[in-house]
């Protein structure tokens, strides 16, 4: 995916964020990077109860195909959410995130870097509410070697240019 800064709304009311108008497909974005440690594998096991050794047992993980520990699949899409949201273009004119068509294509390991790499592969204008539309995005979480680890596509409605 092609890299470039999003072009923010001027109406700081709304937080900065982008109405459906704004969005072209095609546009892209990447979001700043995050390391994942030790903490975030316990935190996540902690509130989703998901403790299964392949998260945390080193021992048990360390004789898997993964050779060790690895981060939970809906921890990395968490925080993928999170890094997302720091690109800063639903601020105020998102209303909500809809649904998610998701896939898991490869491991990530306390100490890996991921970031994500998002582009608009649709801008769909509602035709029963004007004031809003939904908007596809195609997102990959990507890995330090460059590697798609998470990749799918993201629905999310978004307010129209008043």
């Amino acid at each position: 995916m092609s890299q470039h800064v999003a072009t923010r709304s001027a109406d700081s009311s709304i937080g900065g964020g982008m109405f459906l108008d704004d969005f072209e497909v095609g546009q892209s974005w990447t979001s700043p990077a995050r390391t994942i440690g030790e903490a975030d594998l316990v935190n996540f096991a902690g509130i989703s109860g998901d403790y299964n050794p392949l998260h945390t047992d080193e021992e048990f993980a360390s004789q898997t195909q993964f050779g060790g520990r690895i981060f939970h699949g809906p921890g990395v899409f968490a925080i993928a959410t999170g890094l997302e949201s720091r690109l800063g273009i639903k601020e105020g004119t998102a209303i909500a995130f809809l649904g998610m068509n998701w896939s898991l294509k490869g491991a990530v390991k306390i100490g890996d870097t991921i970031r994500v790499e998002q582009s608009v592969g649709e801008v769909r204008p509602s035709s029963s509410k004007p004031d809003r539309g939904i908007i596809s995005f195609e997102v990959e979480v990507v890995n330090q070697r460059d590697e798609v680890v998470q990749e799918g596509q993201w629905l999310v409605m978004f307010k129209r240019r008043p």
